[in-house]
């Protein structure tokens, strides 16, 4: 219910959707058992991008999936409807390319699903496990019900108010996705961290300082912001 609730309140006019994806897959992680959650989100030619993922291993297993042009969360968004696998050594042949990638992480079970509302799919949320029979149904709701959240989130009718707009604000997140890489690497290149730990210092220092993600990352990535700021907490 906390984690409805601290979605939810991301829901306004100015809201961070770079934030609210990173949250979604933190809850998949933290209270549904998934050993690793990522996200990806369509541009306005739909193009799929990484927005979010839980770990630096996850997200280049989720850029592996665009790069091969297969996997369950490209099957997932083009057809609308979640995706199981709940042994993924039986999956070769679907994914002949993501599946050895998936098995040499650990993860043998993965769970897609499609970021929806009615007939517009605009993303996918992927779910990894080490086990098989990654969550129960019951859990699989309440990651579909998270998903959903994100979805209204993002489409929600006062952010869009014309259909253009939903066009500029999955642009700016796509953008900002960037520009938080970008960042990450300031810390990773500053402080000798790894790429994990450098994007959860981002994000608590924008939370401790009620600052945006998406702004403090363009500061560092310019060099307007000294990393050493950022740093110093990991003391």
């Amino acid at each position: 219910m906390r984690a409805f609730v601290d979605m939810a309140d991301t829901l306004v006019d100015d809201y961070d959707v770079a934030d609210l994806l990173h949250r979604l897959a933190g809850y998949c992680v933290t209270l549904l058992g998934a050993s690793a959650a990522g996200l990806l989100l369509s541009d306005q030619r739909g193009s799929l991008h990484v927005v979010a993922a839980s770990d630096e291993r996850t997200r280049l297993l989720e850029l592996l999936q665009l790069q091969a042009g297969q996997g369950p969360c490209l099957d997932t968004y083009r057809t609308g409807v979640p995706v199981h696998a709940d042994d993924l050594t039986r999956e070769r042949d679907r994914w002949p390319v993501f599946v050895p990638e998936a098995l040499a992480e650990g993860y043998h079970s993965v769970q897609a699903i499609p970021l929806r509302l009615r007939r517009q799919v605009i993303g996918a949320l992927n779910l990894f496990g080490r086990d098989a029979a990654l969550v129960g149904q019951e859990n699989l709701g309440v990651a579909r019900a998270l998903a959903d959240t994100a979805t209204v989130g993002i489409l929600q009718e006062r952010a869009i108010r014309r259909g253009e707009v939903l066009t500029e604000q999955l642009q700016t997140a796509l953008n900002n996705r960037v520009i938080i890489e970008q960042a990450k690497g300031v810390l990773f290149h500053a402080g000798g961290i790894p790429m994990d730990q450098a994007f959860e210092l981002l994000r608590t220092y924008c939370r401790s300082h009620n600052l945006r993600l998406s702004t403090i990352a363009e500061e560092l990535a310019r060099g307007s912001l000294d990393p050493r700021t950022i740093l110093v907490r990991e003391h």
